[in-house]
């Protein structure tokens, strides 16, 4: 059943002690994710993860390439996590490429989306995950126009019942972009998986937010997954005309939001250029570690994350989180 949601700013700022919306607990005696050496929940990867949300414990999704290649076979002595600059440590450790994933499949439905091949192409990027789903792995489908995000289908493994909301896409309204990705954390925070991401498909265009490009970013960062984004016909962040001006004014914001948490932003303006991103973010799901750690008593307030990993690799991670310092005391 759709769930309509109108849209609304979430604070800021928190007081201290007050709980964000999209952070799993670990259940009692637990953590996400396992923190045996070999890797996480061998037997049941999804069964330590809680249904409750806090800024309690903060996972780093992480993916380590070294050029072209993915860098797989790394173990928890690899990675060395810094916040705010100091080392810290993490009790949670994923690596197999085989773990569950949860997906927010996050779909433009404005009308702006039914020019050219916009909407074919939004169907053919759900398909393509649901097509290529493994085992255990879930998804969410969540629309956004006209002042309004609807929440199609909650997080299901059910294929059928999401194919059959994928079919009933139709664009109409304005579009507030931003608005849809402050909700961000309240559309992830039922995932299971400690594997997670989601996928903002849009054409960028935003006539109807009430919050800013940077707030949305501050928000989005609350839901602990990062953000890839389809820019249909959005064009590219870089590309100046004559003046030195950019050419397409929304790449620089979507852009910038995949970098924000430790997504990547993809331009799409032909069939092959799709198929290419899909595959892309489907290897990097695949092959990403999952760090995890408690956070323990102080501040609320954004705190820098870094991932070293051994041979300088380039590593794609969220670049920070919105709450308390990890329990060692590092970072206060």
């Amino acid at each position: 059943m759709t769930i309509f949601r109108p849209f609304r700013a979430f604070p800021l700022l928190l007081a201290a002690g007050s709980l964000l919306v999209g952070l799993p607990v670990a259940a009692a005696g637990q953590t996400p994710g396992g923190a045996g050496q070999g890797g996480a929940g061998q037997d049941d990867p999804t069964a330590e993860f809680s249904d409750s949300f806090s800024v309690g414990y903060v996972l780093v999704p992480v993916v380590v390439r070294d050029g072209a290649r993915y860098v797989q076979g790394l173990g928890r002595k690899d990675f060395q996590l810094r916040v705010d600059g100091q080392p810290a440590a993490f009790d949670s450790f994923e690596s197999r490429a085989d773990a569950p994933a949860s997906l927010v499949l996050l779909q433009d439905l404005s009308g702006s989306m039914d020019a050219g091949s916009r909407l074919i192409w939004s169907r053919s990027a759900a398909s393509f995950f649901l097509d290529s789903a493994a085992s255990g792995d879930e998804f969410a489908i969540a629309t956004f126009s006209d002042g309004e995000q609807r929440i199609e289908v909650p997080f299901t493994g059910n294929l059928s019942a999401l194919r059959e909301a994928v079919a009933t896409w139709k664009p109409w309204g304005k579009t507030a972009l931003h608005d849809a990705v402050a909700n961000m954390p309240e559309v992830s925070g039922s995932s299971h998986n400690p594997k997670r991401f989601a996928l903002l498909v849009t054409d960028g265009v935003d006539n109807a937010s009430s919050i800013t490009p940077d707030e949305a970013r501050e928000l989005v960062r609350a839901a602990q997954v990062p953000v890839y984004v389809l820019g249909l016909d959005s064009g590219s962040p870089y590309q100046l005309d004559d003046q030195g001006k950019k050419v397409y004014r929304y790449a620089d914001v979507l852009s910038l939001l995949a970098a924000t948490s430790g997504g990547r932003y993809f331009s799409i303006s032909s069939t092959e250029e799709l198929n290419v991103a899909l595959v892309a973010i489907r290897e990097d799901l695949r092959h990403q570690y999952v760090l995890g750690f408690a956070t323990g008593d102080g501040s609320d307030r954004f705190r820098r994350l870094e991932i070293q990993v051994p041979g300088k690799r380039a590593v794609l991670f969220r670049r920070g989180y919105t709450g308390p310092p990890p329990a060692a005391g590092v970072g206060r």
